[in-house]
């Protein structure tokens, strides 16, 4: 009868240590929910440093630009490509060197007298930059930038004309070197750690003719990340 009852008292002491432990968690669920909340914060963390601590990213695609073809031209529509490769010094600063590729169709003034025979001929402009890149939003998700870039840019203005020089056609003259810059924002949606794809609305400027041209547009693509920065 004796080890009945003490098999008994040893069932209940621990049925009543096992229904202790729910009710203290319930009595306390702060402490639960803040080692959650940690333990989450962390993880973001090391999410966070894997995807930013790459010591370069190479990205490219393609892009849309208004550009003006000629100093009493209407501004016309120019598809493109873009492509760039970034060194990066920190998680926030990196070297940046690109070449972009834009292709359309110059508007010849009605009034010139070459506009029947030419029609809007083929245009291409390749700005070739180098500079700054520097990330100040850093998010497991997202990451924004902001970019300068100064460099050079070659313009075909002519190679469509059927032997018209782009001056008589009212357009800038072809040119194989003329300072050029471009300042923007990089908008990283991030796929993974790795991978991310990019929007990125920016302003060119290029001096083609010895006057300044003032451009807007957007690229977008994919962004590859590789390498690992040395702390």
């Amino acid at each position: 009868m004796s080890r009945s009852l003490a098999a008994f008292a040893a069932a209940a002491a621990v049925l009543a240590t096992l229904m202790a432990v729910p009710h203290a968690a319930a009595q306390n669920p702060g402490r639960v929910t803040r080692e959650t909340n940690a333990n989450r914060r962390a993880r973001i963390e090391r999410t966070v440093h894997e995807t930013y601590s790459h010591s370069w990213e190479v990205a490219g695609g393609g892009g849309y630009l208004r550009f003006r073809s000629g100093q009493f031209t209407q501004k016309n529509s120019e598809i493109g490509f873009w492509m760039n490769g970034t060194r990066y010094l920190s998680e926030n600063l990196g070297i940046t060197g690109e070449i972009r590729g834009y292709y359309g169709n110059g508007k010849i003034p009605n009034y010139n007298p070459f506009a029947a025979l030419v029609g809007n001929p083929q245009i291409s402009e390749y700005p070739m930059m180098g500079g700054a890149t520097y990330r100040f939003r850093l998010r497991q998700h997202s990451a924004v930038s902001v970019f300068a870039l100064g460099g050079t840019a070659v313009g075909k203005f002519d190679g469509a004309s059927k032997g018209i020089s782009a001056a008589q056609l009212g357009f800038w003259p072809s040119t194989n070197a003329r300072p050029a810059f471009s300042v923007g924002a990089n908008v990283d949606l991030n796929l993974y750690p790795n991978l991310a794809f990019r929007v990125s609305p920016n302003y060119l400027g290029t001096t083609f003719g010895g006057t300044m041209q003032h451009n807007v547009g957007f690229n977008m693509g994919l962004v590859y990340r590789f390498g690992k920065q040395k702390m």
